[in-house]
C-alpha cells in the first residue's frame, strides 16, 4: 500500500512540475488546445492540427497571463508546429526514449482550461515508422552490412493507451520521474494515443527556427511500382523498383541522365521499392547534397550520381 501510496504522490508531483511548462493555446475557434515550453527564449511547440490559422494567435501561461505568439513554422508530417512568443518562459525538462519502456505507466497532460488536467496509462509500444521498419527488415534480408540507416523524418512513434480528452492535443507525455518524453496527439487517426518522441520535436524546431520551414528534396521524376526482372531480383533480394515515367526538364533528375524506362531501386545505398520510401529518403538532410541512385537500365544496374533539389 506504501508503494502505490508514492506512486500516487510522484505522479501528483510530476503533473505539479511540468503544469508550469504546459501553456493553453487558442489557434482554432473552437476548444483550446495544449502546448509545451520547449526553450526559455519563448518558443513553444505543439500539434499542427490544432494550429488553425497563422496569424491572431495567443497562448496562455500557467500563471493566468496571456501573450501574441507567432508561427515560427509547421511540420505536418509529424504533426507539429512551433510557436514564438516574446517572453522569457520556463521549458520542460525534455528526456528521451531510452528510459521509456513498453508497460511503463505514464501521464498525458493538457490545459485546455484553466488548470492542468491529467490521465494515466501505460506505454503499449515503441514504434519505428512504417518506411522505417520496412527498410530494416529489407537490410536483413539483404546482408550487405556495413550501411547506416538514413534518418526517417518520423523516426517512430510512441503507443500508449491514454485516453486524449478534446484539447489534449499539443500536451506533453509525462513519466513519474517529471521528464517530457514526447507530445501527445491524435491527429494520426481516430482511437489511438500517439506521442512524437523528443529527437522528432527537436529535429522539427532546429529545422524550423533556421529555414522557417520542413526541407523536403526533390528529384523531378514521375514513378510507378515495377517489377525487377528476375536476374536483379536475385541479386539484390528485392522483388520491386520505382520505374521512371516522366523526367520534368531542368530538374536534378535530367540534369543527371535519368531517363524514361530507368528503374530506381536505391538511393544513397538504402533500398526503394515503394513512393512513400523514396519520399522519406528526399528528407531535407539531403538537399544540395550529392548521392548515388541505382538503377536497372537495360537489364543492368547501373550508379548515376545526382544532386538533391528542394522542392520549393
Amino acid at each position: 500500500m506504501s508503494a502505490l501510496k508514492d506512486l500516487s504522490d510522484a505522479m501528483a508531483t510530476a503533473v505539479e512540475s511540468v503544469g508550469a511548462s504546459i501553456v493553453q493555446v487558442n489557434a482554432r475557434r473552437r476548444l483550446p488546445a495544449t502546448g509545451i515550453i520547449w526553450s526559455e527564449d519563448g518558443v513553444i511547440v505543439t500539434t499542427n492540427h490544432v494550429v488553425e490559422r497563422d496569424e491572431n494567435i495567443t497562448i496562455t501561461l500557467s500563471d493566468g497571463t496571456s501573450h501574441d505568439a507567432t508561427l515560427i513554422g509547421r511540420d505536418p508530417q509529424n504533426d507539429l508546429a512551433v510557436l514564438q512568443v516574446n517572453a522569457e518562459l520556463t521549458p520542460a525538462t525534455w528526456g528521451d526514449n531510452d528510459s521509456l519502456k513498453v508497460g511503463n505507466l505514464v501521464l498525458a497532460l493538457g490545459r485546455p482550461s484553466e488548470q492542468v488536467q491529467a490521465t494515466l496509462g501505460v506505454v503499449s509500444a515503441l514504434m519505428s515508422s512504417p518506411v522505417q521498419s520496412q527498410r530494416e527488415e529489407r537490410r536483413r534480408r539483404r546482408k550487405r552490412g556495413g550501411r547506416r540507416m538514413s534518418q526517417v523524418l518520423v523516426d517512430g512513434y510512441i503507443q500508449t493507451d491514454v485516453v486524449m480528452y478534446p484539447g489534449f492535443s499539443g500536451g506533453p507525455l509525462v513519466a513519474a520521474d517529471s521528464i517530457v518524453h514526447g507530445i501527445n496527439t491524435s491527429g494520426f487517426g481516430r482511437g489511438v494515443s500517439v506521442t512524437v518522441p523528443v529527437a522528432t520535436i527537436r529535429n522539427t524546431v532546429n529545422t524550423l527556427r533556421q529555414h522557417g520551414k520542413m526541407k523536403q528534396g526533390y528529384l523531378g521524376v514521375g514513378v510507378q511500382p515495377a517489377r525487377l526482372p528476375d536476374t536483379i531480383t536475385e541479386e539484390l533480394d528485392q522483388e520491386t523498383g520505382l520505374l521512371v515515367v516522366s523526367v520534368e526538364a531542368d530538374s536534378p533528375a535530367s540534369q543527371a541522365g535519368l531517363y524514361v524506362g530507368d528503374i530506381l531501386v536505391a538511393l544513397d545505398d538504402e533500398p526503394v521499392e515503394q513512393l512513400d520510401e523514396l519520399l522519406a529518403l528526399l528528407a531535407g538532410e539531403r538537399v544540395g547534397k550529392s548521392v548515388t541512385v541505382q538503377i536497372v537500365r537495360g537489364g543492368a544496374l547501373q550508379d548515376v550520381s545526382v544532386t538533391i533539389g528542394e522542392r520549393s
